[in-house]
């Protein structure tokens, strides 16, 4: 049997769709961090707030679970106004990642993940169970890593551990704060592949905090660009930032080579192929699948110097998609 975040038997909670109203937050010194942001994230969609360094980013996150207190404007999760919420069991609700973990040191990596769940009084044996299963999940042997303690991990381990501990208690809403940008590149590059098959099994509503543009395109549902002030320049799917870029400061922010980020982005469709009798082909011509990306379709046809690609579905051939078609895709 499940548990809910507030310790009590019962069905797993949904994933809680977040509306920011208005949400704004002034100093006393007068500096304006957050200005008036407003947008809305649907339940289990990942929303990615990306931005100059000091536009308000990690300011809005942490106005979200209350560890900066807004001073005007409201914040929906699940239609419920949480700015006139207890502080402490709002964070309870809420899963938090940060980009050094955070680790308790002197405690065990299994107690690390059962930290949330104690504080909510579930018994000894569910905090373990639930532990091993989201130990697992994140790829995490629970019978090798579960009695080692932080020290003995590497950074991108550590982090997989903090990602379990955040989901413990099976939050509606997971934040995350540059999660993976202390990892060197590789480590984050496998932190991003793992987190997205996470996150297809656990379908949680997210919203994450980046520099990195690729970062913000590989993972996210949504892409928020923030200039100063948190003033929401562009919201919008990853492939529409890069075809389509709303402001002059947007165009700017993604770069020049947004047609090439696009591509990654961007997958194959049926409507883009042709059979294959109909073209002139030769036996240098490579096979993607469906599920690819335009950019995956043409480094094939690249590398194999082809001007078509055979794609396939189930291991089938089921058309021929050519290079100029991959290039000429509407933005």
């Amino acid at each position: 049997m499940d548990v809910t975040p507030d310790g009590d038997p019962g069905a797993r909670p949904a994933a809680a769709p977040i509306a920011l109203q208005g949400l704004r937050k002034q100093y006393e010194d007068g500096t304006v961090a957050v200005a008036g942001l407003s947008l809305e994230v649907a339940a289990g969609e990942l929303m990615v707030l990306i931005g100059p360094s000091g536009c308000g980013k990690s300011t809005v996150l942490r106005m979200v679970n209350r560890l900066i207190e807004p001073t005007a404007g409201r914040i929906l999760l699940a239609g419920e106004d949480v700015t006139t919420a207890d502080p402490v069991q709002l964070r309870r609700r809420i899963g938090y990642v940060i980009q050094h973990v955070g680790l308790f040191p002197h405690q065990t990596i299994r107690a690390n993940v059962g930290t949330v769940p104690k504080l909510l009084g579930w018994p000894k044996a569910r905090i373990r169970q639930r532990a091993n299963e989201l130990l697992d999940l994140v790829g995490l042997d629970p019978s090798r890593y579960g009695r080692r303690y932080p020290h003995e991990l590497s950074g991108g381990q550590r982090q997989r551990v903090g990602v379990a501990r955040a989901l413990a208690a099976d939050p509606v809403v997971l934040l995350m704060d540059e999660p993976f940008s202390a990892v060197d590149p590789i480590a984050r590059a496998r932190l991003q592949e793992e987190f997205l098959r996470l996150q297809a099994d656990v379908r949680k509503t997210i919203i994450l905090v980046t520099h990195d543009l690729d970062e913000a395109v590989r993972l996210g549902d949504r892409i928020a660009v923030l200039s100063e002030g948190a003033h929401l320049e562009q919201y919008a799917p990853p492939g529409e930032l890069l075809g389509a870029p709303a402001t002059p400061f947007v165009a700017e922010f993604v770069g020049a080579d947004r047609g090439i980020r696009r591509l990654a982005v961007t997958p194959l469709s049926r409507d883009m192929l042709r059979n294959e009798s109909e073209v002139d082909v030769t036996a240098r011509q490579p096979e993607v699948p469906l599920d690819a990306s335009l950019y995956d379709a043409l480094a094939a046809m690249l590398t194999a110097d082809a001007d078509y690609a055979t794609v396939t579905e189930d291991g089938r051939p089921i058309g021929v998609v050519s290079r100029h078609r991959v290039l000429s895709a509407p933005r």
